[in-house]
């Protein structure tokens, strides 16, 4: 694997630039902050995770260890390819990547060109503990300690899957019954999966969505 590319900065363009290698001229891709921290001529360093194909391989470079590292997990998401997890970090920075993804925040995800409402929700529900904020250590984040904060994105994310807002809020509501202390954390991830497990439970819930559909 190549972890990381340091040399001349041959080119920039809009969405790739050309690190000189020794004589050997490496394209990547990356986001337009990181582009324009290259100057042609000078020496530039790239961060890269290599994308393989069967008939391609591509490079993808960023600032830091952190934005690859964030990158790598947003490839994780079904439906997610690279550039659109290019696109992510484009739009957030990589904490505000993790701080949305920790605390089922699909709404800031929608904000990227090419991401509706279902891939945000897709995205939460399948990031939710794989990226945690720095210096949480796994902590609910405060924001979304009060349910008129985290009770709206829990739904948001629950319609954005095909359930209509009041079956949405009465699953919610009917799957803490048993679980105060979920609902006192906050944690919107948590209480989004809690939520679906309790729908999946029984097949008579799991009918709501088809009658929400329908």
């Amino acid at each position: 694997m190549i972890s990381f590319l340091r040399g001349t900065v041959a080119h920039v363009g809009l969405s790739s630039a050309v690190i000189d290698l020794n004589g050997a001229g490496m394209s990547v891709n990356a986001t337009p902050q990181t582009l324009s921290g290259l100057r042609v001529g000078g020496e530039g360093k790239l961060f890269t995770s290599l994308i393989v194909r069967e008939d391609s391989l591509t490079l993808f470079g960023f600032a830091s260890d952190d934005e690859r590292e964030v990158f790598d997990v947003l490839l994780s998401v079904s439906g997610v390819g690279p550039r659109l997890a290019l696109a992510v970090l484009a739009v957030h920075e990589p904490e505000a990547i993790r701080v949305a993804a920790h605390s089922g925040d699909g709404k800031a995800f929608t904000k990227v060109p090419g991401i509706g409402p279902k891939v945000a929700g897709r995205i939460v529900l399948e990031l939710a503990g794989k990226l945690v904020p720095h210096g949480t250590a796994g902590a609910p984040v405060a924001a979304v300690s009060a349910e008129s904060v985290w009770k709206p994105q829990v739904v948001a994310a629950m319609t954005s899957l095909g359930w209509s807002e009041k079956d949405a809020t009465a699953s919610i509501d009917k799957s803490l019954a048993d679980s105060p202390d979920l609902a006192a954390n906050g944690n919107v991830a948590e209480i989004l999966r809690a939520t679906l497990r309790w729908l999946g439970q029984d097949g008579a819930r799991a009918g709501n969505r088809v009658g929400a559909r329908g």
